[in-house]
C-alpha cells in the first residue's frame, strides 16, 4: 500500500540517507534532495504524494502553491520549530501541515553545555593562544570550577531541563525560569523570576521558542544589563532572539566574558555553504560573531545533529505519514484556519 506513495524529502545531508532507508518500515517511495527546498529546486517534489521538508527551508505561499498545483496535500517538517512554513498558505490551498514534536533533547542540551563550559574555563581563549604558539599561562586563563558557580535555564522545558540535569550532575547550582513551569521543572530546579535568574547566574543559557513579532531581541541591551557582570550567555534556540549589537557591546565592555551561539537570523543565506573567506559571508551578524573569536564560539546550527536525535525525527515523520495516509490526518498536525475570503 504504502510504496505506491511518494515522498520528496529536502535537505537529507548523504550521511543520513542510511537512516531514512532503515526507518522505511512502510515502503514509503522516497525521493531525497540534498539541498533546502527553495524556489529554485521546487520542481524536485513534482509527481510526489507527500513533501519532508526541515528547518530554513522555504515553505512559503509560492511553494505551497506549486505544491498544491501538483496534488500534494501533505507538507511535514522533521523539526520541532515551524517558522518556516506559511500556515496560513497552507490552509488555504488545502494542505496538511506536521510536524515532529520532539526529540532526543540531551542533544541540544550537551551543546549548549559544551559551548557553556569551553566560555566558562577560557577552553577557546586557551586554544586561540596556542595556535599562535603563545603558551603562556596569562591571568585571563584562571578560572572557577563549575561546581561553584550558578547556571541559568532560561526556558524549562524538555531541552532546558536536560541541560539543567548535566549542570547538577557537575555540581552547580541551577536556577531556571519559565513563565509557566511545568510540575516537572519545579521539582527539578529551582524556578525564580528572570531577573532573579540573570542576576544571580555565572553561565545563562537560553532554550526558548520564537514568536514573530512577540519576542524578537529578547537578548538585548536590558536583558544583558542586569546578567551578572562577567558571565557567559549561550543560545542554542533561535538567532532572532538576539540583539547581536548589544551582545557584541557587552562582549567589549566586560559584561558578558564569552557568548557561545549555535544559531543566527537569516540561516538559510549560510547554512550548508562554503564561503571562500569570511568576508564573503552574506550576513552581516554572523561575520561580526566569527570575527569576535575568541570570546565567541560559532556552530552552525548542529544541536541536534545526533544519532539518537536523527532517529528520533525520521520515526516520527514516517509515523505522521502513516497516520496521514491512513486517516487523513495526524496527531502532529500543526492547526490554523483557512482565510474566509477563501
Amino acid at each position: 500500500m504504502f510504496d505506491l506513495v511518494k515522498i520528496t524529502a529536502y535537505g537529507v545531508r548523504a550521511l543520513e540517507e542510511p537512516y531514512f532507508d532503515r526507518l522505511n518500515q512502510d515502503q514509503f517511495t522516497c525521493k531525497y534532495v540534498r539541498e533546502l527546498l527553495t524556489h529554485d529546486n521546487v520542481a524536485a517534489a513534482k509527481g510526489s504524494d507527500a513533501v519532508l521538508v526541515r528547518g530554513n527551508c522555504i515553505v512559503d505561499r509560492q511553494n505551497l502553491q506549486r505544491f498544491a498545483d501538483w496534488g500534494i496535500r501533505a507538507v511535514f517538517t522533521r523539526s520541532v520549530g515551524y517558522n518556516h512554513l506559511d500556515l496560513q498558505a497552507a490552509a488555504d490551498l488545502g494542505i496538511t501541515l506536521a510536524r515532529v514534536p520532539g526529540y532526543s533533547p540531551t542533544a541540544v542540551a550537551e551543546l549548549a553545555l559544551t559551548l557553556g563550559m569551553a566560555q566558562f574555563r577560557h577552553v577557546s581563549l586557551a586554544v586561540d593562544q596556542t595556535r599562535q604558539a603563545n603558551f603562556t599561562v596569562s591571568a585571563n586563563l584562571f578560572s572557577r570550577e563549575i561546581h561553584t558557580a550558578t547556571v541559568g535555564i532560561l526556558g524549562a522545558g524538555r531541552i532546558g531541563l536536560a541541560e539543567a540535569k548535566l549542570y547538577q550532575g557537575l555540581g552547580a547550582r541551577v536556577l531556571a525560569y519559565d513563565p509557566r513551569p511545568s510540575a516537572t521543572a519545579q521539582a527539578t530546579v529551582t524556578v525564580v523570576p528572570l531577573s532573579e535568574l540573570l542576576a544571580q547566574s555565572d553561565i545563562v543559557s537560553v532554550h526558548v521558542p520564537y514568536f514573530p513579532g512577540e519576542n524578537d531581541n529578547l537578548i538585548d541591551t536590558e536583558f544583558l544589563a542586569q546578567m551578572k557582570p562577567g558571565a557567559v550567555l549561550v543560545n542554542t534556540a533561535r538567532g532572532e532572539l538576539a540583539d547581536v549589537p548589544a551582545i557584541l557591546n557587552a562582549l567589549g565592555t566586560g559584561q558578558l566574558s564569552g557568548y557561545g551561539t549555535d544559531v543566527f537570523r537569516d540561516e538559510v543565506a549560510l547554512l550548508g555553504k562554503q564561503f571562500a573567506t569570511l568576508d564573503e559571508v552574506p550576513n552581516a551578524e554572523a561575520r561580526q560573531l566569527m570575527a569576535a573569536y575568541p570570546k565567541v564560539l560559532v556552530t552552525p546550527h548542529v544541536g541536534s545533529y545526533t544519532e539518537p536525535a536523527l532517529v528520533d525525527m525520521i520515526r516520527i515523520s514516517y509515523a505522521n505519514f502513516h497516520d496521514f495516509f491512513t486517516t487523513g490526518t495526524t496527531s502532529n498536525a500543526i492547526r490554523v484556519a483557512a482565510s474566509k475570503t477563501n
